[in-house]
């Protein structure tokens, strides 16, 4: 019988820094390379082995009714509940509100960061806690693991100074069993560790580690993506179209159009008397006539005619005419140049 794998995935904020797209739909919701960002997130867990049975928790906050309508009709089928962040207060926040959902072998992983991981290595895992890292040249921007001589991780580290560890903490974390996490976020929300009024996750599992009893260990990743900011949405959508998400060999089949690789161009899209790419999404419903776009996303529904577009990020439902070079424009938008 498969063990049950929680698999906890808050995303419950605001999306400032992706504003106005965010202003009508969470950030997990923007499309990349023809799936939206959720997607492409539920796709790591494709190579989890068959000894463990995933079920998906939510952490929902802003928007969130959307997520719900979108999974239910996208994936009816996936189990997964919900748990309302109803006040911004971190990471370990988040997790805590699900601690009645949790009660096994866990993971834990936000809902901006894409990695390229194979999760098979899970049916033998005897660590009591793997933190998915990547190795960067300068990591004081990011969270690190300090890791012993014996290889097993010491301490986390909150933006460290010093740039002799360059092992940054990508978002994605394996615990043997949630409970643990739970106890010891409870821990820190009793001794108010925290910073600005949030409650990190690394603080808690800091906790775990002072304990001396808590095994935790690195996995390196090689590919670690980010779909928090316009700039690191354009890109992933340019590496996603690199590794595996390009159709361009079927887009370029239709008559009157130049297709330059890689694109992702959807079956339901128009595209007349115009050239595409590279680096290109065009979504479900788009019309794009008489134009020029590279580097560039046009989401679903919306018309784009007579307009050179590069390193643009266009919203759902969107009319955009006339000419332009560099754009970021919300959904439900008409706009003539």
């Amino acid at each position: 019988m498969a063990k049950k794998l929680k698999i906890v995935i808050p995303m419950a904020g605001y999306g400032k820094r992706l504003r106005p797209h965010t202003w009508s739909r969470p950030k997990q919701l923007l499309n990349l390379a023809g799936k939206t960002v959720i997607e492409h997130v539920l796709d790591t867990f494709n190579s989890l082995p068959t000894s463990l049975e995933a079920e998906y928790v939510f952490i929902i906050g802003y928007l969130g009714d959307t997520i719900k309508a979108f999974m239910a009709e996208e994936y009816p089928d996936l189990p997964v509940q919900y748990v309302v962040q109803g006040e911004m207060k971190g990471q370990s926040h988040a997790i805590h509100l699900a601690k009645e959902l949790i009660d096994g072998p866990m993971i834990m992983v936000f809902a901006d960061t894409l990695i390229e991981t194979d999760l098979a290595f899970l049916e033998g895992e005897e660590a009591d806690v793997v933190a998915w890292v990547k190795p960067v040249p300068d990591p004081r921007r990011f969270g690190v693991a300090e890791v012993g001589p014996d290889q097993r991780v010491t301490r986390l580290i909150e933006k460290p100074k010093a740039m002799d560890n360059n092992l940054a903490l990508v978002g994605f974390y394996y615990f043997k069993d949630g409970r643990e996490l739970i106890a010891a976020i409870e821990g820190q929300m009793n001794q108010e560790v925290q910073l600005k009024g949030e409650y990190f996750l690394a603080d808690a599992i800091n906790i775990m580690l002072e304990s001396g009893a808590c095994h935790m260990r690195t996995e390196k990743v090689h590919v670690w993506l980010d779909a928090g900011t316009f700039d690191a949405l354009l890109s992933t959508n340019r590496y996603l179209l690199e590794h595996g998400h390009d159709n361009s060999e079927k887009a370029s089949q239709r008559m009157g159009i130049c297709v330059i690789p890689p694109v992702f161009i959807h079956p339901e899209a128009e595209v007349e008397a115009s050239v595409i790419g590279p680096n290109t999404t065009v979504g479900a419903g788009c019309k794009v006539l008489h134009s020029r776009v590279s580097n560039s996303v046009i989401e679903k529904g919306s018309l784009v005619e007579s307009v050179v577009l590069d390193g643009s990020l266009i919203g759902q439902d969107t009319d955009l005419r006339g000419k332009s070079k560099a754009l970021i424009i919300g959904d439900n938008t008409e706009i003539e140049i």
